[in-house]
């Protein structure tokens, strides 16, 4: 994965969990196609309680619906992203 997806998926992740929704949706936004770009879109909507857009974001992302809590979520997202 190209490191600019990564580095801002990763501040996306950063600014969610600093309550910063608006930044980490501009972050994700951009990268509009990317898996993870995609899954932590999903996130963001279901954690704003808007679950039909998060299940399109989810199903473009290739990812189940999340019914864990939003920090468990965006900690497995993480992982994942440090795993590539």
């Amino acid at each position: 994965m190209h490191m600019t997806v990564t580095t801002d998926c990763k501040d996306a992740l950063a600014a969610h969990a600093k309550g910063d929704w608006k930044r980490a949706h501009e972050l994700v936004q951009q990268h509009e196609g990317n898996t993870f770009a995609d899954w932590i879109h999903a996130m963001l909507h279901r954690d704003e309680g808007d679950h039909g857009n998060a299940g399109y974001w989810y199903r473009r992302a290739g990812k189940p619906a999340s019914n864990t809590s939003i920090e468990v979520e965006r900690q497995s997202i993480l992982a994942a992203l440090n795993d590539e």
